[in-house]
């Protein structure tokens, strides 16, 4: 009964229209561009921006620090204007050789999330009870549920939440998403996944190493918008697998929550994913983990 992440609360328990990239190059000849020099001139062109509003090498979002540190290897914002472009675009490797968070950047990360998951459990011990007890007394099953999950450099793992639909609802491999209305959801179920407290079992995930508490989200192996494979969808989404997966991530915050049922959806969560692991920094991590608390008190398109 597959199920979703923390912020991706439109997955279940346990899927728009392709367009052809536009191809770059040199304009033809005797064709004026507009805003070209009319001289011989190098041409200029603004840097593009993301979704958070800023250039790829503004302030907060060190692109060109990026670029330092991860060779060509560059998230799409900072090449591409158009969201669809990035299933299509070929001009980064596939992985880089190395991770961008090994060596001493690893360790910091690894120990925030120690610290941070130990002070969850221990604040959240109590609240976590009273919620296993609820679950049960909604509905019959066992409060918690497991759901096999794609990690770290792609390996499988399996990923604890607490159970939010009908025992018996999904056993099946490849169980669609979670929709609104889904009847498959409990009563009970509905109002965690709107909370996202159905995620608090994943801390047990971030001590035992398969998850971090900032990163991309874990996706359930199969997993499908519209019609196609999640891999299929765009050859750059194993790069998102380089780095522990995370209980929220950038994605989340910026409000690309809910069901991942056009290709356009999944591919500005890669966006997001990627932008984040060239720019990651123990501040970023921090601010991510804040503004979680507040995004959920006013997010719309989790069920």
């Amino acid at each position: 009964m597959p199920e979703s992440g923390m912020p991706e609360s439109g997955e279940a328990e346990s899927g728009a229209p392709e367009s052809t990239a536009p191809k770059s190059g040199a304009p033809k000849s005797g064709a004026p561009k507009s805003g070209a020099p009319e001289s011989g001139a190098p041409e200029s062109e603004a840097p593009p921006r993301s979704h958070s509003g800023r250039g790829a090498s503004g302030p907060g979002m060190r692109g060109g620090d990026a670029h330092a540190r991860h060779g060509d290897w560059q998230p799409a914002f900072a090449r591409t204007r158009s969201v669809r472009r990035l299933a299509h675009d070929t001009l980064v490797p596939s992985l880089p050789f190395r991770s961008p968070l090994a060596g001493f950047r690893g360790v910091v990360k690894r120990l925030l999330d120690i610290a941070i998951a130990w002070a969850g459990l221990l604040v959240g011990a109590i609240p976590m009870l009273v919620i296993a007890l609820l679950i049960r007394l909604d509905s019959p099953g066992a409060p918690l549920f497991r759901q096999t999950r794609i990690g770290l450099n792609g390996t499988r793992f399996a990923m604890w939440k607490f159970r939010t639909m009908h025992q018996d609802a999904c056993h099946e491999p490849g169980c669609r998403q979670a929709t609104r209305q889904d009847p498959r959801i409990t009563r009970f179920g509905a109002w965690l996944r709107r909370t996202s407290l159905d995620e608090l079992p994943q801390l047990l995930n971030v001590l035992t190493g398969d998850m971090s508490m900032v990163g991309p989200r874990p996706h359930a192996p199969g997993t499908r918008a519209g019609r196609r494979l999640f891999e299929d969808v765009t050859h750059r989404y194993a790069a998102r697998h380089q780095i522990r997966p995370g209980m929220t991530g950038l994605a989340q915050i910026r409000g690309w929550r809910g069901e991942t049922d056009t290709e356009e959806k999944l591919l500005l969560r890669i966006e997001s994913d990627l932008e984040y692991i060239a720019n990651w920094s123990l501040a970023l991590d921090l601010k991510i983990i804040w503004r979680t608390a507040f995004c959920l008190l006013r997010m719309r398109n989790a069920y």
